[in-house]
């Protein structure tokens, strides 16, 4: 696990290495693998996420305002092709941060998808995103 603290009071901790997949589960047509050679990673690998994240992550006011803080907890598919979908939050905080964190997600780049005998599959994946004032 990798924890990195980022400006705005933002902590986010990237579980890469824990994949939580359903082998034969079917997202739209696609099936998302039990085990994969090599996990996703996002766009500019970790420190160009983390980055992305610092620029473009805003503490919602609602949270600030009700001195929330806490981990939001996502689980999203990298399909083969590098996008992201099915994001869900496991576990969330409320005042805005839930939503925060999902955007965030959404509205990255392509990641580089993970890979099962040299081909390109979709992988489950976990994200905490702490939020601390």
């Amino acid at each position: 696990m990798k924890i990195m603290t980022i400006k705005k009071g933002v902590i986010l901790a990237l579980v890469m290495g824990m994949v939580f997949l359903v082998s034969g589960k079917s997202y739209s047509q696609e099936v998302v693998l039990s085990e994969v050679d090599e996990m996703p990673t996002p766009p500019g690998g970790m420190e160009g996420f983390i980055k992305y994240v610092m620029d473009n992550l805003k503490y919602p006011t609602k949270a600030k305002e009700d001195k929330i803080e806490g981990t939001v907890v996502l689980t999203f598919i990298v399909k083969e092709d590098g996008k992201v979908e099915s994001v869900e939050v496991l576990r969330g905080i409320g005042g805005g941060c839930d939503e925060e964190a999902v955007r965030i997600l959404e509205n990255s780049d392509l990641w580089v998808p993970a890979k099962k005998d040299g081909k390109n599959v979709s992988a489950r994946m976990r994200l905490p995103v702490r939020f601390k004032l």
